[in-house]
């Protein structure tokens, strides 16, 4: 592999830095012999610029030549081969099977944004033609469509290296939108990082699209500057709550304030209604306690809390989850700081009033040990939320409830989460309408009788959440509707038909739905103002 460790900037590559970074190995602690120059402020600055200088070309292409573009980075990650795997395994300690399912899942991500593009509903073509008869007023030819904000900040996660980092969901997003994109690599990623950045750039040489369109830069203090640039119009995070409103209020106070779409935060509850306890109890304990420990708990949706209303039923389950954390067994997370962080965030539990421990899956200094607590029900009540913050990695908390109306008290007052789980039969979901209504408006996915870990990258996926699970409830990271986020609208008021984009002309070249006088239709619109 030819490792350069120089940050990526309209098509070349420049190290100016003199902050080196190093890869470490996560398994056992090695630096890899290559150093990652961290970005200068010219540098971050020339890596805006280029964005800048890309976007009216990038933007003005069809979306057939964005779509190719697209593709042409899915078969260049796809060719990613043995020596990749293995190299993202060094860095991230994650086997091989689970990075081979990611290479795909990034690729086919590429690929679904490209079918977004050629269908063209991201367009969202509305036309309201001209009224010229119309008293008192006669109303005007009225057109819109959506066209991409222009160059979009991405920061890579710590827990997806490929699926949510250099070419994942918000650069696939971004790019779709029409929008060039500058990436901050994730310090935990670096190697994983370059490789997959050489595999854009090819993309980009093939497909013939402007340089400036992908940028890469390194380093740990290169984020506010990035979103400072006057250049950048829109933020897309994933990360902690710490970091994710840290650049919400830096977006916020620029001279021209622009949206940061960061999720952060969510524990992910799992409620577990009477009969499906009754029916199913020592099944779900099993599949629970899994769901808790895959992929080591580094999940935006691994589930952190456990709720049930105190029966017989509840404290046999219990006993049966006890049981299955106490088989677990110790694993290496993506790094030492994340083994840091979620050692501390066991600990503030623990030392917490009203929380004890169930059960551990066995002891390490150098492995995260997976870790089942019981919290009291007054905790879900107190107003610094002590069982609502994230400890991100393999633990959770299971809480019996008083009462039916305290699951509901709980409901009302919880926090904004990515999503809600059911564990219920068909009589639990008729009898607890009340509660899913309250679900509705604090989730971003409902499930019943599953499981959040596992997040499906298709047309109707949300995975987002009110506040504090993300800082905009409308948006999603996965799934095709995340092209949203870095688009908007315009309008063009009587403006010659010939001139107009193509996917608002009367002939509809594009052959896309498009709403005309309020009615769907692929139709050429008949134009009054040829009568």
């Amino acid at each position: 592999m030819n490792l350069l460790g120089h940050n990526y900037i309209g098509g070349t590559r420049s190290g100016k830095g003199d902050l080196p970074l190093q890869s470490i190995a996560a398994a056992t602690g090695e630096a890899h012999a290559v150093s990652f120059l961290t970005a200068t402020e010219q540098e971050v600055s020339a890596a805006v610029d280029a964005a800048v200088a890309a976007y009216p070309a990038f933007r003005a292409l069809s979306s057939e030549k964005r779509a190719q573009f697209l593709d042409a980075i899915a078969e260049e990650i796809d060719a990613l081969g043995d020596d990749f795997i293995a190299a993202v395994s060094r860095e991230t300690a994650l086997p091989a099977p689970r990075l081979q399912g990611e290479r795909s899942r990034t690729s086919n991500q590429m690929r679904l944004f490209a079918k977004v593009l050629r269908r063209g509903d991201f367009y969202g073509a509305r036309i309201d033609t001209a009224l010229p008869q119309r008293q008192p007023l006669a109303r005007p030819d009225i057109r819109q469509y959506k066209i991409g904000v222009g160059p979009v900040a991405v920061f890579g996660a710590s827990n997806f290296p490929l699926a949510f980092s250099v070419a994942g969901g918000d650069t696939a997003a971004a790019l779709a939108a029409g929008c060039p994109v500058v990436f901050k690599a994730h310090s935990g990623h670096l190697i994983t990082s370059e490789l997959v950045a050489d595999a854009i750039e090819r993309a980009v040489k093939r497909s013939g699209v402007p340089a400036g369109v992908f940028n890469m830069i390194y380093g740990d203090r290169v984020g506010a500057q990035l979103v400072k640039s006057a250049g950048i119009q829109a933020v897309g995070f994933t990360g902690s709550l710490r970091g994710g409103r840290a650049l919400c209020d830096m977006a916020a106070a620029r001279p021209q304030p622009i949206p940061v779409f960061a999720e952060m935060s969510s524990i992910n509850p799992i409620i577990l209604l009477p009969q499906a306890l009754q029916t199913r109890g020592d099944v779900i304990a099993r599949e629970l306690i899994a769901s808790v420990v895959v992929g080591v708990g580094q999940l935006c949706t691994s589930p952190g809390l456990l709720l049930g209303v105190r029966s017989p039923e509840l404290t046999k389950f219990i006993e049966q989850l006890r049981e299955a954390m106490g088989a677990q067994v110790p694993q290496t997370m993506l790094n030492s700081a994340g083994l840091k962080t979620y050692s501390a965030g066991v600990q503030r539990l623990l030392q917490q009033a009203g929380v004890t421990l169930i059960a551990a899956g066995g002891s390490s200094d150098t492995q995260a040990v997976p870790h089942l607590l019981k919290g009291d029900a007054a905790l879900l009540f107190n107003k610094d939320a002590p069982l609502e913050e994230e400890v991100f990695g393999p633990a959770t908390v299971v809480v019996e409830l008083e009462s039916r109306e305290q699951l509901i008290d709980f409901a009302r007052n919880m926090h904004g989460q990515l999503t809600a789980t059911l564990q219920a039969q068909p009589d639990d979901l008729v009898a607890h309408q009340d509660l899913i209504s309250l679900l509705e408006e604090k989730a971003g996915r409902l499930l019943v009788n599953g499981y959040p870990t596992g997040v499906e990258v298709c047309d109707a996926m949300v995975h987002g959440g009110p506040y504090p699970a993300t800082s905009d409830a409308r948006g999603t990271s996965v799934g095709t509707l995340a092209i949203e986020r870095f688009l908007r609208p315009i309008c063009y008021q009587n403006y010659p038909d010939a001139l107009l984009p193509a996917a608002l002309q009367n002939a509809n070249p594009l052959g896309l739905l498009r709403l005309v006088d309020g009615e769907q239709t692929k139709a050429v619109v008949n134009d009054p103002r040829a009568a």
